[in-house]
């Protein structure tokens, strides 16, 4: 499956933005796509994920009550909406796809096989 992320941008703190990941090629139900990030200086870090045949999601803390993960399966497109948006939540966000992940291993970038190319956020007033 070949992943497309953008809608990244410019956002004061407190804002919101929505990116989007399109994927391509396939998308099996028992797939998990996921959103990871990677600020400067910093390793990439998990952020969210669900299973593109439904029913599981994950959440890092940090974004717990701020984004959402979502999919639109008529368009084939993950969605990240990100409310309330800090300064540190500024970094490259990567969309990613993985077959049959089980739930526990949604956050673990080492088995991830598909990314996008990055979409850059930045929080700043």
């Amino acid at each position: 499956v070949q992943l497309q992320a953008y809608g990244g941008g410019l956002v004061q703190p407190g804002g919101s933005l929505r990116l989007s990941c399109a994927a391509s090629g396939g998308t099996g139900s028992d797939n998990a796509l996921a959103w990871f990030r990677q600020a400067p200086g910093k390793e990439r870090e998990f952020v969210a994920a669900l299973r593109w045949g439904g029913g599981r999601y994950a959440y890092a803390d940090s974004v717990k009550g701020r984004f959402t993960i979502s999919r639109d399966y008529t368009k084939n497109t993950v969605y990240l909406q990100m409310n309330s948006l800090y300064p540190e939540d500024t970094a490259v966000y990567y969309c990613a796809a993985a077959q049959r992940l089980i739930f526990s291993n949604f956050g673990v970038p080492s088995l991830y096989t598909n990314w996008g190319q990055g979409t850059e956020v930045t929080v700043s007033s």
